[in-house]
């Protein structure tokens, strides 16, 4: 029997209205970037007044950093499900098969690295990287597994491996292809996985 208290109306009300605010907020850091996205287009999305958005998040820097802890946990539930009895490889190759499809319906949320205001808010964020260090242990555990079976390249270090999947799943090729509607999805998909793990030779 579950001991958790029953969440009042209000409350609900409140966590319902934050998850819109954070699909609107993921929908448009896709499309458009966070420096092109502004406080009034989330809260027209979500269908609230600037000021009603402003009780939940105080700033376009929270609200980038809510969708990139959503990202993180549903990244997180994905790794934790994938068969243990797979070859590390493959589970790796599922990840970022993941966040590609993710991606192209539009639920990967692009943010600056270069933006200080932005990096100091997520560093700041406990949520943030509590998160982001366990999906960093994950993965590299899935590396370090891949290495020992032979999958991977031993002289390549574990961060080089990770940094170059996640960077991969943010390729800009992936968006020029589907520009130029030459390939399917699926093919897009299939290059940026052959290159990311096969290399070019």
């Amino acid at each position: 029997m579950s001991t958790e208290p029953k969440l009042s109306f209000k409350q609900q009300q409140l966590i319902v209205r934050e998850n819109a605010i954070v699909d609107a907020t993921n929908s448009l850091l896709a499309k458009k970037g966070f420096d092109l996205m502004t406080m009034d287009e989330v809260a027209a999305d979500v269908g609230i007044a600037k000021a009603s958005l402003y009780k939940h998040f105080p700033s376009k820097e929270a609200l980038a950093a809510a969708a990139m802890i959503r990202l993180l946990e549903n990244t997180l539930a994905f790794v934790r499900g994938l068969a243990p009895d797979q070859p590390a490889i493959d589970q790796l190759k599922g990840v970022l098969q993941w966040a590609l499809e993710v991606r192209m319906k539009g639920g990967l949320p692009t943010l600056p690295a270069e933006n200080t205001g932005l990096r100091e808010a997520l560093l700041n964020n406990t949520r943030y990287i509590t998160r982001l260090m366990d999906l960093n242990e994950l993965m590299g555990e899935l590396i370090e597994k891949a290495r020992a079976q032979g999958a991977i390249r031993a002289d390549l270090p574990t961060e080089v491996v990770l940094f170059t999947i996640y960077a991969r799943s943010c390729d800009p090729t992936l968006d020029y292809l589907r520009t130029n509607e030459q390939y399917s999805d699926e093919q897009v998909i299939d290059f940026l996985l052959s290159t990311c793990f096969g290399g070019l030779q």
